[in-house]
């Protein structure tokens, strides 16, 4: 999660700070390759809200940062309720934008469903007017199916491996990096 006017205020541009940061998080992942995972590429939700909410630290052997309110919960909804490779922006973090002129670029998505909100109209944030960028083409049904399908057959070859000692190997490529998954996690 990010915040933007936190501790310190900063009036309207929190919203700008906060789209021009997800648009550029967009960007760096669509050239992201996984090291491990050759020819999967990285896909971020990302969800953007704007309105009031409390901030304070919390705890003291291990001391937080937190945020409470409604805005919090509902950026989390926005967050959830977008796609792979896109920015799911509510209606009040658009109004500021368009407000601050800021030359944000959105296309509209419609109305979805919320809990405990009902229906709401939300945006996706596809770019910036005279900023030249790239962002990742948001993934087509068959690709996330195919991703799906990848790492159900990974977990049927580590079964498959079944041996009976304590843990099983990932495949090769995955097990060069240490990792190991044990094999209570996998019955």
């Amino acid at each position: 999660m990010v915040v933007s006017g936190l501790p310190q205020r900063n009036g309207q541009a929190h919203a700008t700070q906060v789209a021009d940061m997800a648009l550029e998080l967009l960007k760096s992942v669509g050239s992201f390759s996984i090291p491990h995972l050759p020819g999967l590429s990285l896909c971020v939700r990302i969800g953007v809200h704007s309105g009031p909410c409390a901030a304070g630290v919390l705890g003291n052997k291990m001391p937080r940062y937190c945020l409470f309110g409604d805005t919090v919960n509902m950026a989390s909804r926005i967050q959830s309720t977008s796609r792979p490779c896109r920015i799911h922006v509510s209606e009040s973090t658009v109004n500021l934008l368009k407000a601050m002129q800021s030359g944000h670029i959105f296309e509209e998505r419609g109305s979805i469903e919320l809990k405990g909100r009902g229906s709401v109209a939300t945006f996706w944030l596809v770019g910036k007017e005279d900023v030249e960028m790239s962002l990742p083409d948001p993934p087509k049904i068959e690709q996330v199916s195919n991703t799906r399908d990848t790492f159900e057959q990974m977990i049927l070859s580590i079964k498959r491996r079944g041996d009976s000692s304590s843990e099983r190997s990932l495949p090769e490529h995955l097990g060069e990096l240490g990792w190991t998954c044990p094999s209570t996690d996998l019955e």
